[in-house]
């Protein structure tokens, strides 16, 4: 999916306000609701929903107001949550998850600890291997050993795996193509805008074929993902200048 991070490169990403760029602090701790699904994020002294999250970047995290400041309710850790099989055993932990930062869906769990010790590395275990989600552990059936992924294996295809030359041209294309973007694109036509735009970067020579390549090849496989991404942001732009524009004209009746 197109809109990938792992918990470990949020949290650390400076808070900016999406229309004033005021610094509102470090995120530090992500949040679950109780069905597992990430609902919000943290600073030292405030709260933000995941719907508020207008963009991610290497360094910042784009957010719109307004912020939280008292606790929401019925909050839990995903991080170090305990892995536990059905008759209780503890045989690990999540030492860290993939999410989708637009709809909050965990894509992909990184196990450490004992069920992982054979694979010489952390594990990588994907929400449909597990029998359930609880706030107080994920709990795995009998055999899930026998499902378990290296991560440097099964991470491999996630764009927040991608190095960073691969992730700069894929930031370049969709850059373009949301200007090339209509809301009534199907399939078809997103598919031939993301060549297009392709073929007019190769012929700069500034990029790396292989960089290129492999940019193209997942943005043509993430065409729905990124279709959704676009459609968000460009709702979610006229959504902020909707509020400025109101708190102009409030300002102006005063």
């Amino acid at each position: 999916m197109f809109n990938i991070i792992r918990y470990s490169q949020m949290v650390g990403l400076t808070a900016i306000g999406n229309t004033t760029n005021s610094h509102l602090g470090n995120v530090e701790e992500i949040w679950l609701d109780e069905s597992g699904y990430v609902t919000y994020l943290s600073s030292r002294q405030r709260y933000w929903s995941l719907r508020q999250v207008a963009s991610v970047g290497k360094e910042t995290v784009s957010v719109d107001r307004p912020l939280i400041v008292s606790t929401p309710p019925h909050l839990h850790h995903g991080y170090q949550l305990p892995v536990r099989s059905r008759v209780g055993e503890t045989l690990g932990w999540v030492e860290d998850f993939l999410f989708d930062w637009h709809t909050g869906e965990i894509v992909a769990y990184i196990l450490a600890g004992e069920i992982a010790s054979y694979l010489g590395e952390r594990a990588i275990l994907f929400p449909g291997d597990i029998e359930k989600y609880t706030p107080e552990a994920l709990l795995i059936p009998e055999g899930a050993k026998n499902l378990l992924k290296p991560e440097s294996e099964g991470s491999k295809d996630f764009i927040c795996e991608k190095s960073t030359e691969v992730k700069f041209v894929i930031q370049e294309m969709t850059d373009r193509l949301q200007r090339l973007f209509n809301l009534n694109d199907g399939p078809y036509e997103i598919q031939i805008k993301i060549q297009q735009v392709s073929e007019a970067l190769a012929s700069t020579n500034k990029y790396d074929q292989r960089h290129l390549a492999e940019a193209t090849e997942f943005l043509q496989g993430q065409w729905a993902s990124l279709q959704h991404g676009i459609s968000r942001n460009l709702n979610l732009a006229q959504t902020a200048l909707e509020k400025a524009w109101q708190e102009i004209v409030s300002q102006n009746k005063l």
